[in-house]
């Protein structure tokens, strides 16, 4: 937010997560949104005094009493006065006392002189806004215009972004006072952190910026394309323990630190800690002042108070940088960020500047925004005191680099660090391909079924009514789940080998309240990333740390994991997927990285009538069919093969020998297909060995999750016995 106002103008379209959101084409719901903006102010400031409310701290706070005014203004501006035929204003004066900074609309109080304003009194500015809000009551309940309704939402969130600078102008107002005052006595303290990990993020060429329907403010648009370098981003905010560490190591009297500008404020403001921290005679810590009055500063919550000079200090001294708004937006979108909007609005080393393609709008309105982009460094994130929906990941927030009465904090990030490939380098793909298509019995591996088409495609076979699998094993997960959740151990990591879409996931995040981290791993970075995010959002508390790539690879790569023991998960039968032997190497491998103590959770398909089974990998509408030849696309596209689709048939078959399913893609001619510069010839009849899905009894997995070096702790069976769930356990192996 700008320390004029709150943020920027917004391009108001409905959507329900967006403040005062309301049913499509409903005026009733919008006047029911205004009254509930208008009660929320309202119920801030009820236990103020009349004093309280009057008095202006510092030159970049106003009055209590200002914002109410203020706000109030507005509506009857840019609403009552060019809208409601025969509207009186309130009060001629009030345009000169109440305009924040629109020249178009005249002249205005000085901002640091808000605090003379004595009159009008408390009471007459509440009768101020008693006389807006009917008179805006009588317009909306006739308004079915868009242009109201435009300006009604974006009275809305004007309204909401001055909630938030009232809290922080009334908490600066109580910091000077020797009584520090309380105004909110139930201010909740921040959960315990957690510590951080340094997340790794491919970047490219992405976009950025906020796009179809949904509340955005102007700055936010219009969407574009940004070029971001690999980098690492931390995953949790720096915590007041980090910053005494700072401090300690003389953060505030190392010059080396510093930017030029940030150290001659230092030096001029006598700054030793962050804004309303105090060291009191004989205290045993540090204490800061917050809206419940003076606290002591524990060390696992956010900092917060600090101006981007000091943030980007701290980075300095933590061998760090801050990131760029793109690269915490696409972050935020990849679901790798926890407490990204619920703590405190993150400085980023971003200058505050419109978007290529911004264009300010007409009228006194374009004033709100536009003429303010220089000089300000941009935030992001969301903090406690602001308003539900203001949060998001496209959100632009911006303040002066010196100001930190606002509630802001940092994370960190930092350049990525080289990725050892091996000889291969990106051409792991094409090797997979050729190498398969050149065995006697052409074959490709199942993980590549998992682009973003296909992870799409094998979501709807999941609906289709012959898949059976995911439909009993969500029953069965459901009924077990709170049998899963007592095996749990407190602060526990879960780990997804394949999520997909995370939807299984959930039945064990609800019932397991003790798993405080989710390492999701999956091949396609479309379903990844839109997996995590969702999470993310139904599941604020939780760390959601998601890893793309082969997790049938990664099982052997050294895990930066955070502390705590570790529960995997590998639902949905794909253990059916690998050979014996195969099978035998993931589950070793799962049990190495996922170390002594831990367990297992594991989906097994179970052996079944044969027409059920066929039935389920070659569906009536054709839908495993199409995610079959979707490899066939994929190669085409990424590999400059010439699949004709048309030439291959898909079918299903068991293979009783070896207790499987095998899908195969069928050549219905004699042709030559070029893939990667190179030729593969098919004869008629000849297949593609796609997948196998082995089928199991109870005995023939627990002997195989033996012979890997698992222990069968606990087992469950669906109602049909078509399906059970292992729980393994790395200690009593």
């Amino acid at each position: 937010m700008s320390y004029l106002e709150h943020s920027a103008t917004f391009a108001v379209t409905r959507t329900q997560d967006s403040p005062g959101a309301v049913r499509e084409g409903a005026s009733e719901d919008l006047a029911a949104a205004f009254r509930r903006v208008r009660l929320a102010t309202d119920a801030l400031v009820a236990a103020l005094s009349p004093e309280d409310r009057a008095v202006q701290s510092m030159p970049d706070a106003s009055p209590v009493n200002w914002h109410l005014a203020h706000t109030s203004w507005f509506f009857e501006t840019f609403l009552l006065m060019p809208y409601f035929r025969g509207y009186q204003v309130f009060d001629e004066g009030y345009a000169f006392l109440f305009n924040s900074y629109y020249d178009a609309i005249g002249k205005r109080q000085p901002r640091h002189r808000r605090g003379l304003l004595t009159r009008p009194s408390t009471g007459a500015i509440s009768a101020y806004r008693s006389h807006v809000d009917r008179h805006m009551e009588w317009l909306l309940a006739d308004a079915d215009r868009p242009d109201v309704e435009a300006l009604v939402r974006l009275g809305l969130a004007h309204e909401e972004q001055h909630q938030e600078l009232l809290q922080m102008d009334l908490l600066h107002l109580f910091a000077q006072s020797p009584l520090k005052p309380v105004f909110d006595a139930d201010w909740p303290a921040r959960p315990g952190s957690i510590e951080g990990v340094f997340r790794r993020h491919s970047g490219g060429l992405r976009e950025i910026g906020a796009h179809g329907e949904g509340f955005a403010f102007d700055n936010e648009k219009p969407r574009h394309k940004v070029w971001i370098e690999p980098f690492e981003i931390c995953d949790t905010l720096v915590s007041n323990g980090q910053w005494i560490d700072f401090m300690n190591d003389g953060g505030y009297s190392r010059p080396e630190l510093w930017l030029s500008e940030g150290w001659a404020v230092v030096q001029a403001e006598s700054w030793q800690a962050p804004a309303y921290w105090e060291m009191a005679e004989g205290a045993s810590g540090w204490r800061s002042m917050t809206p419940g009055g003076m606290r002591a500063v524990h060390r696992d919550e956010p900092v917060r108070h600090i101006s981007y000079y000091e943030a980007a200090a701290f980075a300095t001294w933590a061998g760090a940088r801050l990131p760029s708004e793109a690269e915490w937006e696409v972050a935020c979108l990849a679901g790798i960020l926890s407490l990204a909007d619920a703590a405190v609005w993150q400085w980023t080393q971003s200058a505050y500047s419109a978007y290529p393609g911004f264009r300010v709008s007409a009228g006194a309105i374009g004033e709100y925004n536009g003429k303010f982009m220089v000089g300000q460094m941009v935030l992001r994130g969301g903090a406690q005191i602001s308003a539900p929906g203001h949060a998001r990941p496209t959100y632009r927030n911006f303040y002066y680099p010196s100001q930190r009465w606002m509630f802001a904090g940092l994370r960190l990030a930092r350049d990525a660090r080289p990725v050892v490939k091996d000889d291969r380098g990106n051409g792991e793909f094409a090797h997979a391909i050729t190498s398969g298509l050149s065995a006697t019995q052409k074959t490709t591996p199942p993980m590549y079924f998992y682009d973003e088409m296909g992870s799409e495609l094998f979501e709807a076979i999941c609906q289709t009514p012959e898949y059976y699998v995911t439909r009993v094993e969500k029953k069965l997960l459901e009924r077990i789940a709170p049998d899963i959740a007592a095996l749990i151990k407190p602060s526990s990591i879960l780990v997804e080998f394949g999520s997909g879409a995370s939807e299984k996931t959930k039945f064990l995040l609800d019932a397991a309240t003790r798993i405080r981290t989710y390492v999701p791993i999956d091949i396609s970075s479309a379903a990844l990333a839109a997996a995590a995010a969702r999470i993310a959002n139904d599941y604020p508390s939780l760390r959601v740390m998601p890893v793309e790539g082969d997790f049938v690879t990664m099982v052997e790569t050294p895990f930066d994991f955070p502390k705590g023991p570790r529960v995997g998960f590998f639902p949905g039968s794909t253990i059916g997927n690998f050979s014996r032997d195969d099978a035998i190497r993931l589950m070793s491998s799962a049990k190495a990285m996922l170390g002594r103590g831990s367990r297992f959770i594991i989906g097994v398909d179970m052996v079944k009538p044969l027409d059920t089974l066929l039935a389920a990998y070659d569906d009536s509408t054709g839908v495993t069919a199409s995610f079959n030849k979707n490899l066939l696309t994929r190669i085409n596209r990424e590999l400059d093969g010439n699949f004709d689709l048309d030439s291959f048939e898909h079918t299903s078959v068991w293979n009783s020998e070896l207790s499987r399913i095998e899908m195969h893609l069928v050549s219905t001619k004699s042709q030559t297909v070029d893939v990667a510069d190179r030729s593969y010839i098919f004869q008629v009849g000849e297949s593609i060995h796609t997948e196998s899905s082995h089928k199991y009894t109870v005995d023939s997995f627990s002997a195989l999750a033996m012979l890997s070096g698992w222990a069968v702790e606990k087992r469950w069976l669906s109602e049909g016995e078509e399906f059970a769930i292992f729980c393994l356990n790395a200690d009593d192996a």
